[in-house]
């Protein structure tokens, strides 16, 4: 009762918030700014210290002058999103539900000379009454927590640039599709270590060492000490060939105190080499986006060699009317062809953003799936942005299982014979109301495949939500 309660009143006082936000937002003009991140940590609003247009809002709010070479910039974000399910995990309608979720972070980034930084996020998430399994999980509740809460030491020579971060911090490296913050999650995912950012042009390096933060739904988070992620993260965007845009190299080591795959468990100590490459294909007006990893180390007593191909390919038609774009693209992680035989074929997919690329729906996991995309893209009526994705799902080896977007079975590998999971189709529309706030809806249902008919209830899902995001 007592979290109902506060939930009633944040979310009385989020939408009384944004009625008056979205007013204050027709104020805001084309002047200079940063974009707004995903990582609010990487936004410089020092571009406002030569004073205020007033044109905005918040202008006041983002470059506060406390002293010599002091100042103060703060912000945060408001996010309502509802959802309704039906048929939830294929388990029929008695998991069928509808919620409202609602999330609140806010911010104050406090910059001491050149040199110095110190920057605090809390947040707030919270939901209504979920009525489908695990009830409001910690994907879903955090009544109130830090999610960031970090200092900053740097120095810079000329181009050169090292950034020395210690405490609780967001990752994200490359596409996400191995180590994300997780914004579609309403609790947003985060770390307690250590990071040093090397920028020397035209590359930039982080070297990191961190512990995962753990959820807890109604006190504070605090990491576990069981489950360690570190490595090196190095990007380009001046590789050098032809209609190559950028590279990523990376090492990504994971420690777990316990783990399991298709049969072996035990200690994990798993190590993720791998290389990403952007650009245009020269003559064309293609472009694309191809990342492969491999894996080694143990589960156990087990060695572990799995590894995972992602592909896209797609052309914008810029003259036409709508903007139209095509995409076609293939994701291959590999599966365990046997269970117990001392090897672990699995990959695992660490702490990714899955949902933006296997399927809105997430039953579908980066770990033992071949997924086979068509997406097509246009802009039907001005800044409204359409998007239609396709996907067909695979096991990649019918003796391993079935891996949500979590990373747990979602069916196990001996409960059907059959490769064929299932389709997916994913329509999202996108409408931005001001710089500050945007409106995005979307639908999806997934048609079951064989073997989700022969592991169990083989029911479609179907699934839709609405979301209104005020940023500042």
């Amino acid at each position: 009762m007592r979290a109902m309660s506060m939930y009633r009143a944040v979310l009385s006082l989020s939408v009384a918030f944004l009625g008056l936000v979205l007013v204050l937002a027709t104020w805001a003009s084309a002047a200079e700014r940063p974009s707004y991140q995903t990582l609010r940590f990487n936004e410089d609003w020092s571009v406002l210290s030569g004073g205020v247009s007033g044109d905005d809002p918040y202008d006041y709010m983002k470059y506060v002058e406390l002293g010599d070479g002091v100042w103060l910039s703060t912000g945060g974000q408001l996010r309502l999103r509802y959802e309704g399910w039906q048929d939830f995990g294929f388990g029929g309608s008695a998991n069928s539900d509808d919620f409202l979720l609602s999330r609140l972070f806010i911010h104050g980034d406090l910059h001491m000379g050149d040199n110095f930084r110190i920057f605090v996020q809390g947040k707030s998430s919270l939901a209504g009454d979920r009525d489908l399994p695990q009830g409001r999980r910690t994907l879903d509740v955090d009544e109130a927590d830090v999610q960031n809460a970090f200092v900053d030491f740097s120095t810079t020579a000329g181009s050169h640039s090292l950034v020395l971060r210690a405490g609780r911090h967001e990752l994200l490296f490359g596409k996400q599709r191995l180590v994300s913050p997780l914004d579609w999650s309403n609790t947003r995912r985060t770390f307690d270590g250590i990071s040093v950012i090397v920028e020397r042009s035209p590359w930039k390096a982080t070297a990191f060492y961190s512990r995962l933060v753990i959820v807890d739904k109604y006190d504070l988070n605090d990491s576990d000490d069981d489950v360690e992620l570190f490595g090196i993260y190095a990007t380009t965007k001046s590789p050098g060939p032809e209609g190559l845009k950028g590279m990523d190299l990376y090492w990504l080591g994971l420690n777990r105190s316990s783990a399991a795959f298709n049969g072996s468990s035990g200690k994990e100590d798993r190590h993720t080499l791998g290389v990403r490459l952007w650009g245009a294909v020269a003559g064309s007006r293609l472009d694309f986006d191809v990342e492969g990893a491999w894996q080694l180390g143990e589960v156990g007593d087990d060695d572990i060699s799995a590894f995972m191909v992602a592909a896209q390919v797609g052309t914008k038609f810029s003259q036409a009317a709508m903007k139209p774009r095509l995409e076609l693209g293939l994701d291959y992680a590999s599966g365990d062809d046997e269970a117990g035989d001392g090897d672990v074929e699995t990959f695992n997919h660490l702490y990714p953003l899955g949902h933006a690329y296997l399927g809105y729906i997430d039953t579908v996991g980066r770990q033992n799936i071949i997924d086979v995309r068509a997406t097509a893209a246009a802009n039907p009526l001005g800044s409204l942005k359409a998007k239609l994705d396709l996907h067909g799902f695979w096991r990649a080896d019918r003796d391993d299982a079935l891996y949500n977007a979590g990373g747990g079975v979602a069916r196990a590998g001996s409960a059907g014979t059959s490769r064929e999971v299932g389709v997916e189709l994913d329509l999202t529309v996108k409408q931005p109301l001001s710089r500050h706030t945007v409106v995005v809806a979307g639908y999806s249902h997934f048609f079951a495949g064989d073997f989700i008919d022969e592991s169990g209830s083989g029911d479609d899902i179907d699934f839709v939500y609405t979301t209104l995001q005020h940023t500042f």
